[in-house]
Parts: C-alpha cells; structure tokens; sequence
C-alpha cells in the first residue's frame, strides 16, 4: 500500500524534533543532576523543558531548509508543486489588488503600486487586474489627505479606470473585517484577490508567478510568498531584517516541506482565491464578545478545514515589506500580535479542524509562550547560583548546554548565513563573502543584544495578560526616527531594573556566576543605550555609507 508522501514527510520533521528535544534535555540533566537537585534547579528544568518544542521546531525547520536550498535545483518548486505546473504568459484569471490602510502616509503607498501595475501593463497583463485602497482611516482630515493624494494618482494614468477607493465610516473587524467588506459589496467578478499591507511591495514577474500557481492548481486558496524587508535606512531595521531574510528561506522553505498543502497565511504578500475565501473565513467574535486580532491563521485553518490547500512559496525575489523603524516600535508590533496569538487557546478544541490546523495555533502561541519561560530559566538559574545550588554545576556541560540552546534556536538563520557563504553565486548579490560575513557578525552582535530585551518585554506582557493588560491595534509607525534617551529609560526601566537586580544578586553571592549570566543580563543591562544608538541617525549613517548588512536590493538601486 503507496505511503502518503505527507505523512511520510511529517514524521520525519517529527523524529527530527523528538531528536533536538531529546539532546537537549540529555544536556540539561548533565547540568543540573550532579550533587542533587534543589529547588531552583527542578524550577529551572521544568521552564527549559517547556521551551524545547519551540527551540527543536526552529532546528528541525532549519535542517530540512538548508538540505532542500543546498541540493535541490529550484527549492521553491521542490516544495510547491503548483509552482511546476505553472503556464507563463498572459493570466486568465481577473485578480483584485486589494491594499489595506489606516492612517498611513499614501505618498510613501502609492509609489510602489504605481510600479507594480505599470510592470503588470508591460507585461501585457494589465487588464486582468484592478486596484483597490480600502481605507479604514477614520479621523475626517487624514481621510481627505488620503483621498486627494490618490486622486492626484490616478491623474494622467492609462488605468485610472481600474483604480478604486473605498473608505469605511467603521472600522468593525479592523483588517480582516476591512478585506470581508469588501469580498461583500466590489469583488463581484473578480477571481483572486492579491492581499497587500500599506508598507508591501511586489514586482510584476512576482505577482504573475502567484497567479499562475492559482491557475495551475484549481485547488488553492492561497499561496503565501515568503517576505523581505525592502531596503531600510535606519539602524535598527537594517540589522534586524538582515537576519530574518536568511533565517525565513530557510525556516519557510523547511516548513513548506512537511506542512504541505496546510501551510501559513501571514496576512499579506499572499493570492487567495475570492470564492472559498469568501465563504469559510468569515470571522465571528470570541466567546467574550472580543474580535479575532490574529487573524490570518485562523483564515488559513478555516480553509485547511474545508479541504483547500494554502502552500507557502518559499522565494525572496519580488516580495517585500517594512519593517519597524526602531525598537519602541519593534516592542509594541510583538506585543500585539502575542494579543492576537493568545487568543488561539479559545480556538485550539473548536470542533471541525483538521490536526494540522490545531497544530498552526499552537505553534503560532508556542512562538509567545517560550517568553515566559526563558526568563523563568534565567531567574530560577541565578537564585539557584545565589543561594549555592551552582558549586557542583560542571561548567563543560553548562556550556555545551547553552551553546547547543542557541545553535538550536537561532539555526534558521545560521543555516540560511551558510548557504550564502556556500553558494559563491547567492554571495555575489550581497557584495561577496566577505562583505555578507560583515553584514553576519554585525547582526549577530545585535540580535545578542536584542534577544533579551525582546523576551523580557514578551514575558512581561503575557504574565499582565490575564490580569487586564490588552493591546489594541493602532496605527503604526513605519518612519524612521530617533529615540530621545528619555523616551527610552521610560519603556525600558522595569528591563534594566530586571537585569540590574539579577546581576548585582550573582555579584554580590556568586561572582562566578555572574559571568555565565552576561549572555543574557547584557541586553537588559544596555537595554536604554541599545534602543538609543539602533535608532541613531548617525549610527545608520555610518552603517549605510559602509554598507554593513546591505541587501541585493540595495546594492541593486541606482546611486
């Protein structure tokens, strides 16, 4: 009897997590074992146990990632079989553009959309598509700058006719309601719809190739493409989306390979066919009247349900997006979607979803839970030192045990730094190996820094979370900006005061142990200067100029 190749390939990702999750602990044991275990030590293993699946789902998605980029001759197509299929030429199916606003700056929006349909007439197919702004801005003045910027737009252009604004006097259902309204009342006719943020960009030959995937395979409902940051001027992003390109090809291309037709949807950059979309993923409120912030897994796992395939496509070229321009901005984006993604535990037992689709909401809450729980293997590891449970801690395995924790949890992104460095080619769009190396060491030194403010801010939130703490979803800032020194010890004192508590314990009891502690009360203790200097307008100068962690894009753009 022929064995699902799914199946198959789902219980190999899952060996490879019994794996990670296996070494792990196996290292932790060795740690906290010899001479007994105290309290602190039984509290401390009880949080690493709970942070493993999170950490053994990044290292088993990075392992088959990088053997997929390193072997296969097109990993895109070795993971998306409609990507096989696909006819070029000229679509036959009519897509909407639909492009979600609120409160934006049009003049930084319009541009990039003026391109994509200009590269979609040049292409021959530019009657086959419609552009849509859906507006949910709802303060009167910015409606009408709004609205008279995209009436200068359409001025003097060959397809004003098929450029549309629609502005909701309420923003009920915020995004995902904002995308229904208008399935509802305009996309009569329409077959697909392309889902865009105010800050997305995509490319003719990008957005052709996803409705060709549509149209090769009668059975998708969305096709996801993977996202970059577009080229940033700003430290702060500069340095963080540097890392996340290389970890997501990886991390995405991993994914694709053992979720197969029940893949992601992660809200934009994404084709979705209007019809199933239409009818399964029509959000109600909460068992507590709250509407659903994290919208688009729960869209995906509707349509998972209903039998429709939603695939990733795991390709860089063409699909861009911003990112937030300093760490205030960084902070508050992470905490509204752990809002959303806690939401999920009211979702995990809704009867009529398939296991995968279980799966994507728990691992979309397992991404926010580890929070907590890193910060509890932090806290309880230093009382344990403090109060001298640490003296018969071997420290060969305590470091082969964070060195391993690290390498497992940051691999998407060392695996995809490899491939670059491996493929002379790939290197070659980053201004060679020595200037990626650059980029890498750079990053590497950032994310040391940010990773700790990150997960204390998390943790924080999510300890509040049951007692009230709510974030909403406001308007955000995409501009870049500096942050005023302070601006920056009002976000980050509970951070510093953490971290300045923790280590003045180890000084004062452990002094040794102090040292082991550096690697994460570092970030905290630098946490005002860290946010102060990425958002720098000079620092980013200098890093621009020197072109430290460039993407091919920029290097691409005309000086």
């Amino acid at each position: 009897m022929p064995t699902d190749p799914v199946l198959a390939r789902r219980a190999v990702f899952a060996l490879l997590c019994l794996g990670v999750t296996a070494g792990l602990l196996w290292l932790a044991l060795r740690v906290m074992a010899p001479g007994g275990w105290t309290l602190w030590e039984v509290l401390a293993f009880a949080c690493l146990v709970g942070t493993t699946p999170w950490t053994a789902l990044c290292a088993a998605n990075a392992i088959i990632g990088f053997r997929i980029l390193m072997r296969a001759p097109d990993p895109p197509a070795a993971v998306l079989p409609a990507l096989r299929l696909a006819r070029p030429g000229a679509p036959r199916l009519s897509t909407a553009i639909a492009v979600c606003i609120r409160n934006e700056p049009v003049g930084a929006v319009l541009p990039p959309l003026g391109w994509l349909l200009d590269g979609l007439a040049a292409a021959g197919a530019g009657d086959r598509f419609t552009l849509w702004l859906l507006s949910d801005t709802q303060d009167p003045g910015l409606a009408l700058e709004e609205e008279a910027a995209i009436a200068e737009f359409r001025k003097g252009r060959a397809d004003a006719a098929r450029i549309h604004y629609r502005r909701r006097s309420h923003n009920t259902g915020f995004k995902a309601g904002n995308i229904m309204d208008f399935l509802d009342h305009h996309a009569h006719g329409q077959d697909l719809m392309l889902c865009l943020d105010a800050d997305s960009e995509m490319s003719a030959n990008a957005v052709l190739r996803l409705v060709a995937c549509m149209e090769a395979d009668p059975a998708l409902a969305i096709v996801q493409q993977l996202i970059v940051g577009r080229p940033a001027t700003a430290a702060f992003p500069r340095l963080f989306q540097f890392g996340m390109r290389a970890g997501m090809r990886t991390w995405a291309t991993g994914q694709a390979w053992w979720q197969g037709p029940e893949g992601p949807y992660w809200g934009h950059n994404a084709i979705i066919r209007i019809e199933p979309f239409r009818r399964h993923c029509r959000l109600e409120a909460l068992p507590d009247g709250s509407p659903i912030l994290s919208h688009d897994q729960v869209e995906a796992v509707r349509l998972h349900a209903a039998g429709w395939k939603v695939c990733c496509l795991p390709a860089e070229d063409g699909s861009m997006e911003g990112n937030p321009p300093a760490l205030p901005e960084f902070m508050a984006r992470d905490l509204r979607w752990a809002a959303g993604n806690m939401q999920y535990w009211t979702l995990l037992l809704s009867p009529g979803q398939s296991w995968m689709g279980r799966w994507q909401l728990a691992q979309a809450i397992l991404l926010f839970l580890a929070a907590p729980l890193w910060t509890g293997v932090f806290l309880f590891g230093a009382l344990n030192a403090a109060t001298g449970g640490g003296e018969a801690t071997p420290r060969g395995w305590l470091l082969a045990l964070m060195l391993a924790s690290w390498a497992a949890l940051h691999a998407p992104k060392l695996l995809g730094y490899a491939e670059v460095l491996l493929k002379p080619r790939l290197a070659a769009r980053y201004g060679g190996r020595r200037a990626f190396l650059r980029g890498a060491v750079a990053e590497l030194g950032f994310t040391t820094l940010l990773d700790p403010i990150s997960v204390f801010n998390k943790a924080l939130f999510l300890l509040a979370l049951p007692f009230g703490a709510r974030m909403g979803w406001a308007p955000q800032n995409r501009a870049d900006r500096g942050v005023a020194w302070g601006d920056a010890a009002r976000l980050l004192w509970p951070h510093m005061q953490f971290g300045l508590a923790v280590f003045g314990l180890l000084l004062m009891t452990a002094p040794a142990a102090a040292f082991w502690a550096l690697p994460w009360a570092g970030g905290l203790l630098v946490a005002v200067p860290f946010c102060v200097l990425t958002a720098s307008p000079s620092l980013s100068a200098r890093l621009r100029e020197a072109r430290v962690a460039a993407t091919p894009e920029e290097l691409a753009a005309p000086v």
